[in-house]
């Protein structure tokens, strides 16, 4: 691809020399993008009056961003990634494509290879004093036919708001767990209430995050992948209904769909079917999944994460 440097201004010259589209090689889809990209930039500077000084301050914000390994973090945080999820929405209304059980984003925590039971496992280890929380749930297909084999994995924070893996006083897969669904698509795992939790608070995010007047802080919250031979993958969270940042969630998750109530149980009969020691936390939520056109959307989207 090359550009005719004939009756380009200097600006013009630069953005296409610097973004290589005067050059024959390399990707053409990623120069235009790069050459967008630069040309938002440079006319970003010019109405701003950005001055040499904030300029290398910016600068110097995205080498400290990359060095504490937070630039997915901000990307939740600026709402980039719940915008990828509005993409995919208006996608699939425009093309009249089923929707099931609602996607949200991912974030930057999941660790793969958690451990795999069959239909019920013990999320928590024990270690923490906190209430505990009976999560269960039914996969389906849209026509609410239970979903066997389907693969719920399962992952959220402590009481602190941490996660084990990026939390080391956490032991290996703490409140991480598969489960393999039987022939009833049913699921199970008994763990503790997770609580929300805030941007580490002398990170770069929540610099930028308090520069501009926001908080960073997440409301209660549980992630999951669902999957299954010939289904689309499902990425998505639950956000337990009550807690302060539900409509106020910094990474812009929260979707009416995904709400699910937390509900006091006492019965010591229930309790003791379930082997815990007296009252505790039941929250239900089940998935409707929709059959997949090819077994590319069977896969999770690729991106960087940790152990896989």
């Amino acid at each position: 691809m090359s550009v005719n440097p004939v009756h380009q201004t200097e600006l013009e010259s630069l953005l296409a020399i610097s973004s290589g589209l005067n050059s024959t090689g390399g990707n053409d889809r990623l120069k235009n993008i790069m050459h967008q990209l630069l040309s938002d930039l440079c006319k970003t500077i010019k109405q701003f009056d950005v001055t040499d000084e904030e300029f290398w301050v910016a600068v110097n914000y995205l080498n400290e961003l990359g060095g504490r390994q937070e630039a997915a973090l901000l990307a939740a945080g600026l709402g980039l990634e719940h915008y990828l999820d509005m993409r995919a929405d208006e996608k699939e209304a425009a093309s009249g494509n089923d929707v099931g059980t609602p996607r949200t984003i991912e974030g930057p925590l999941y660790v793969a290879n958690a451990p795999l039971s069959e239909g019920f496992a013990r999320m928590d280890d024990g270690k923490e004093q906190a209430e505990t929380m009976w999560l269960q749930g039914q996969v389906t297909d849209l026509q609410g036919n239970p979903v066997a084999g389907a693969i719920v994995d399962i992952w959220h924070a402590n009481t602190l708001g941490g996660y084990s893996f990026f939390d080391q006083s956490q032991s290996e897969y703490n409140l991480r767990r598969r489960i393999r669904t039987g022939d009833d698509g049913h699921y199970a795992v008994r763990s503790i209430v997770p609580c929300g939790y805030g941007c580490p608070p002398d990170g770069p995010t929540q610099k930028l995050l308090t520069a501009i007047g926001r908080h960073g802080n997440r409301p209660a919250h549980v992630h999951f992948f669902v999957s299954a031979p010939g289904y689309k993958h499902l990425t998505t969270q639950i956000n337990l209904n009550g807690d302060e940042y539900l409509w106020d969630d910094f990474a812009f998750a929260t979707r009416a769909e995904l709400i699910a109530d937390p509900v006091k149980v006492t019965d010591n009969t229930v309790a003791r079917e379930r082997g815990i020691d007296g009252e505790h936390t039941e929250v239900n939520f089940s998935f409707a999944l929709v059959g997949a056109a090819d077994s590319n959307e069977e896969e999770r989207g690729k991106r960087a994460r940790v152990k896989e």
